[in-house]
């Protein structure tokens, strides 16, 4: 990514808008060398959760630098709200996009569209900042900025299923994100992705974004799970974490271990 403008390299909207299937990765762990290891490994993007972790705003920018430095990755970072104010500031990190959760409502979009672009679409506010090499290149940055960073709501409730074709057809809505463990919870069978309460539901956004001409993703917190959410026909996946790396990878080398040294 340039260090003059940072929307220079932002592919991630392009990408959801041409119909590819651009993989991301999630960090929680809060680890910038965490976040650089799976920066430097050729996602396309890396999701920053600042919604279920402590991370401070200055501690999800040292893992936006860790990923800005480890390759071409883009970074996106979820909030823990749909707020104008936490949006601006994760935007004025130099992210490439914004996740927030729990999308219920066209209406909600709409905001979270305007909290992420500058006037006249939006009402961004404009100040010197990471992202816009901390005022050297603000006018640049803000003519760029509206094209080049990505919206991602996300559908974890029955509501937000309810109306997730009209939250697709909002403009600047990028893309559908399905908090799976969210909306199963919400759906009250928490984990069972066979369920057909969530299927019915899972299946209705995925229908949603089909007709509004916007790509669905979700979360695979495992190898297996990818399998299972590209059979069930999503555009993307973010296909793991860094918690779950680390868990799987230690529990495999504690049984291979076992199986050599253990009685």
């Amino acid at each position: 990514m340039s260090n003059d403008v940072r929307t220079d390299g932002m592919e991630l909207r392009d990408r959801l808008a041409a119909g590819e299937s651009p993989v991301g990765s999630w960090v929680s762990l809060g680890s910038p060398a965490a976040a650089e290891v799976v920066g430097g490994l050729d996602f396309d993007f890396v999701v920053v959760d600042t919604e279920h972790t402590p991370l401070s705003v200055e501690s999800a920018g040292e893992l936006v630098r860790a990923v800005d430095a480890a390759g071409d990755t883009d970074t996106v970072i979820r909030v823990p709200e749909n707020d104008a104010t936490q949006v601006k500031r994760a935007l004025d990190l130099g992210a490439a996009g914004v996740m927030a959760p729990k999308i219920e409502r066209a209406a909600a979009a709409e905001s979270l569209v305007a909290a992420a672009r500058y006037p006249p679409e939006g009402d961004r506010g404009v100040a010197g900042s990471r992202a816009n090499g901390y005022g050297a290149h603000t006018e640049a940055y803000f003519e760029s900025a509206n094209d080049a960073v990505a919206v991602l709501p996300q559908i974890e409730t029955p509501a937000g299923v309810e109306n997730a074709e009209q939250i697709a057809r909002v403009d600047g809505v990028d893309t559908l994100f399905v908090g799976p463990a969210d909306l199963s919870a919400n759906l009250g069978c928490f984990g069972e992705y066979d369920d057909p309460a969530f299927r019915a539901a899972f299946d209705r956004v995925l229908a949603a974004g089909e007709a509004a001409g916007v790509p669905v993703g979700t979360l695979a917190t495992g190898p297996g799970q990818i399998d299972t959410w590209h059979d069930r026909g999503v555009d993307y996946l973010i296909a793991g974490t860094d918690i779950g790396y680390l868990r799987r990878g230690a529990r495999s080398a504690r049984e291979r271990y076992e199986s050599l040294f253990g009685e």
